[in-house]
């Protein structure tokens, strides 16, 4: 399922079309997508979702045309002699600030295509390194079956981080090949699993996240008085000091979010407007 399938039974549900999604998941990918709902697709694209945390499960001694289980395989070498301390240490050095090809299996476009689609119709698909950030790598259960070790891993990194590319480099860097087997989104922004529904879930009631929770949760805020909130439904400048150059949450007294408004010298200055 991608996540246009998502956002294509979302709109069934939801009854509308305007649905849209922000951080699109890999076909083979599970867990945590952002979407939003009517105005709420307006504030999908100022939302400061720079950072995503990942689980997922690296085979070392296979390599494959995808980086992935789906792909065919390129490779097989014994990784039987990796040790626990080899491959953590090897892991080590893919924290921090490093430059990252991405896999040619993923969602950046290529000419107004995925590059996924591009693969598996038959091209080939070489894309540039980018500069990624990876906070956290954490090593968890090691498995072994003739001549391959499965890692589990656990990943906090910035967003544009591919998880399936780190696979691929941490089987290269071990000499053995690897590849992604499992893929699992634990987190977006401030939204995790804890706040995640199933699709099942939402056919048998269509529950959202209120976009004053999210307004709060992904911004800082301000809350203006019965003057500047009917000041802010128009798009007013507003005399007024954000305490942050924004985009910063705009509130009125009962906490209901009004709007995106940013600071432009002595004056803030509307981003964007949600009271219509």
């Amino acid at each position: 399922m991608t996540s246009h399938d998502v956002v294509a039974r979302l709109r069934r549900l939801a009854g509308t079309r305007k649905v849209g999604h922000a951080g699109t998941l890999d076909p083979m990918a599970t867990g945590v997508l952002l979407v939003g709902v009517n105005r709420a697709t307006r504030l999908l694209g100022h939302l400061m979702l720079t950072e995503k945390a990942y689980d997922a499960v690296v085979r070392l001694g296979v390599s494959t045309t995808t980086d992935d289980a789906e792909g065919e395989v390129l490779a097989t070498t014994d990784a039987s002699h990796l040790t626990d301390a080899t491959v953590r240490e090897a892991l080590a050095a893919f924290v921090g600030d490093i430059e990252q090809v991405p896999s040619s299996v993923s969602a950046i476009k290529v000419d107004g295509r995925r590059a996924y689609a591009r693969v598996r119709a038959g091209e080939k698909v070489e894309l540039a390194a980018r500069p990624v950030t990876v906070h956290a790598l954490d090593m968890g259960a090691v498995t072994r079956d003739a001549g391959t070790v499965d890692v589990a891993i656990s990943v906090r990194c910035s967003s544009g981080t591919y998880i399936r590319a780190l696979a691929r480099d941490l089987g290269a860097a071990l000499g053995v090949g690897g590849h992604l087997t499992v893929l699992r989104r634990t987190a977006v922004g401030p939204f995790g699993l804890a706040d995640a529904v199933t699709l099942d879930q939402l056919a048998a009631e269509f529950t959202m996240v209120a976009i004053d929770d999210v307004a709060r949760r992904c911004f800082p805020t301000r809350t203006v008085d019965e003057q500047g909130a009917a000041d802010v439904a128009v798009g007013r400048k507003l005399e007024l000091d954000l305490g942050a150059p924004g985009p910063v949450a705009v509130l009125d007294g009962e906490g209901r979010f009004l709007a995106l408004y940013e600071q432009r010298g002595p004056v803030a200055a509307a981003v964007a407007v949600f009271t219509s």
